[in-house]
């Protein structure tokens, strides 16, 4: 049987406030694609949107539950402290002049680990990257996109953790997922999993003064790292609950399955299978345009659409 190990991030997800200023900004301004409406399946008053490239493939997808009323989120250990994505080297310059000019908050130009960085919070607090790679990245660019194919972004790249204690998280990421160190870059250490490069990344820093996190407005509910099967992802959550990390059931997503813990300090952690996908339950050219129920809500529907925010914007 192959090793139980991730081999990238799948998706991120994370809380936001408004609805439509939300699909505003991530599809509009950001151009991704809204490859999937649907409602929290653990709450299905609240919408769940999946953000991603034109097919939805694991390692492209930030997902939200849009709480107009939540508080806001708080820093600290125990949180994804911020979602990297990466753009083609050559698009450096079209994303610094994009975001300047929709006037996003707290834009900064960083050198990370000898390469060209873009940070800046989405309009709920949300911190985000644009790393400048050279590499090229298999993600499927789409034609509807409000940015053009060449400067689309490619997907995630790295994912940042807050630690109050670095070596119990570096253990289980190592010695139980996979995880390989790369190298450092002042305060952050960065590791790859899987077959390594953009994606694949975690970075990890100690903050020892700082409060615990909480969950809010701006902040990520939890990050999900890829497993290829089934298979994989219950060989890996036996190794996990071996070391007393206390993992969820597998639960099915319909169009993944999914296994939840947390790491050491704190951060929500999900393996997600690569498959089933999301062209399960939609015609791949219809992602994102009708509000999908996996099949036990479907029977609500009614009362569900009815206690959903009415969406106002127009998507691409």
């Amino acid at each position: 049987m192959k090793k139980p190990y991730v081999h990238g991030i799948h998706h991120i997800t994370a809380f936001s406030g408004d609805i439509n200023q939300n699909l505003e900004f991530y599809t509009n301004v950001l151009g991704l694609r809204l490859v999937k409406k649907s409602v929290n399946q653990d709450a299905p008053d609240v919408y769940h949107l999946f953000f991603a490239d034109a097919h939805g493939n694991p390692g492209t997808d930030l997902t939200f539950f849009p709480f107009p009323n939540v508080s806001k989120m708080r820093d600290g250990y125990g949180l994804v402290s911020e979602t990297g994505f990466a753009i083609p080297a050559s698009s450096y310059s079209f994303w610094l002049s994009r975001l300047e000019e929709y006037r996003v908050d707290d834009l900064s130009e960083h050198t990370r680990f000898d390469q060209r960085v873009i940070t800046f919070s989405d309009p709920h607090g949300l911190k985000l990257s644009f790393t400048a790679i050279k590499e090229e990245k298999d993600v499927a660019i789409w034609d509807r996109s409000s940015v053009p194919a060449e400067h689309q972004l490619r997907g995630f790249h790295t994912v940042r953790l807050k630690l109050q204690t670095a070596e119990p998280t570096l253990a289980l990421l190592t010695e139980i997922m996979g995880f390989r160190v790369l190298d450092s870059d002042g305060l952050w250490t960065r590791l790859e999993s899987g077959d390594g490069g953009s994606g694949t990344f975690v970075e990890v820093a100690e903050f020892p003064d700082e409060p615990q996190g909480r969950w809010g407005l701006g902040g990520v509910h939890h990050v999900a790292w890829r497993v290829k099967d089934v298979e994989t992802e219950l060989a890996l959550r036996k190794r996990i609950a071996e070391v007393g990390l206390q993992p969820s059931p597998k639960i099915d997503r319909f169009w993944f399955e999914s296994v939840y813990f947390q790491e050491p300090n704190g951060t929500v952690f999900e393996l997600a299978t690569d498959g089933p996908g999301f062209d399960r339950d939609e015609d791949m050219d219809k992602l994102g345009e009708t509000l999908i129920l996996p099949p036990w809500l479907e029977g609500n529907r009614k009362e569900i659409e009815k206690a959903l925010p009415k969406i106002t914007v127009k998507l691409p």
